[in-house]
């Protein structure tokens, strides 16, 4: 997070408190607390989500506000009630919200943790499959359903598989979410050579299917022009692009990551033996992806999901309900 946002969400959260703490006492016979304290109760929540989330996961920023937003409920309902309802007192405004507050934070913690997450496509390096501006649907469940935080597979569901098209973390900074595709799983050699995959010495399908042409925003509106494949790999067909003249890895560029003695580089290409428990994932837009080439593998517990659909694009609302090939 900026270092300019980071101090907007402090500033938030504790103006949010000084509301609540001088917003004054709900009017007798007034449904509802003073604005002051409702606005405050609004900038706190949204201060303190985006001042923990510099530190935290988002799952983990959830289940931080369904932890203290449950606990209160649960001790209004089975200890404070029973207090005010012999005093005849009124439940105090931090009772009052949290009370609101945690059955909607709730379900938004388990549809996000267990069931369906939304994310963006902020880059060219799933083209031409996903563009810059989709709007996705990621199934949670499709691996195994997981211990939220630790992300450890707690009920086993579903096996990755390749060709697979996976949202996870980034390995070298967790907090920060990739989309990819797989394409080794764990045992695999991954060989790149002269544009061409080979899993497990067995070459994948590909065949030319014309060019592609867009508009890189990232290289100051540039317009590339691409030629277009159709690969296959297990059983799933799916368009990938090369960029002639692009060296197949940029040596430069790649980092030191876990297994680095694993892979073996040269000016022509790279080869790759997936360690367990971890996978090999690569961007379709083969010339213009940060992929597994450069920063290694994905280990089993920075699985987030299996990307499934688009379910939004404003710049394009033909792409609305494509399926994810």
């Amino acid at each position: 997070m900026g270092g300019n946002l980071y101090w907007v969400f402090v500033a938030l959260a504790a103006i949010g408190a000084m509301l609540i703490v001088l917003g004054g006492k709900k009017q007798e016979g007034a449904a509802d607390w003073p604005q002051s304290v409702q606005w405050g109760y609004l900038a706190l929540v949204i201060g303190g989500f985006g001042f923990l989330s510099n530190y935290m996961s988002f799952t983990a920023v959830m289940l931080v506000f369904v932890l203290i937003t449950g606990v209160v409920w649960a001790l209004d309902k089975w200890l404070l009630a029973k207090k005010r309802a012999a005093s005849g007192a009124e439940a105090g405004h931090f009772v009052d919200y949290s009370r609101g507050f945690f059955p909607v934070i709730l379900v938004v913690f388990v549809l996000r943790a267990f069931l369906v997450e939304p994310f963006q496509i902020p880059s060219s390096s799933m083209r031409p499959g996903l563009v810059v501006g989709d709007f996705i649907l990621v199934n949670k469940f499709a691996y195994g359903i997981r211990v939220p935080v630790l992300n450890n597979v707690l009920i086993p569901v579903g096996q990755v598989q390749h060709g697979d098209v996976v949202v996870f973390n980034y390995p070298p900074n967790p907090k920060i979410n990739y989309i990819k595709r797989v394409i080794g799983l764990p045992g695999d050699t991954v060989e790149y050579r002269n544009k061409r995959l080979t899993v497990n010495g067995k070459p994948l399908t590909d065949v030319q299917d014309g060019t592609y042409d867009y508009l890189e925003k990232e290289l100051g509106l540039q317009q590339i022009t691409a030629d277009q494949f159709r690969e296959s790999q297990n059983g799933k067909q799916y368009k990938v692009l090369n960029n002639a003249g692009t060296p197949v890895v940029a040596l430069s560029q790649v980092q030191d990551f876990p297994y680095r003695d694993n892979c073996r580089y040269d000016d022509d290409g790279f080869v790759c033996k997936v360690p367990q428990g971890n996978y090999f994932m690569m961007g379709d837009n083969r010339d213009n992806s940060s992929d597994g080439r450069y920063w290694g593998f994905v280990k089993d517990d920075l699985m987030v999901g299996k990307a499934f659909m688009i379910w939004m694009n404003f710049g394009n609302l033909s792409r609305i309900g494509s399926k994810i090939q």
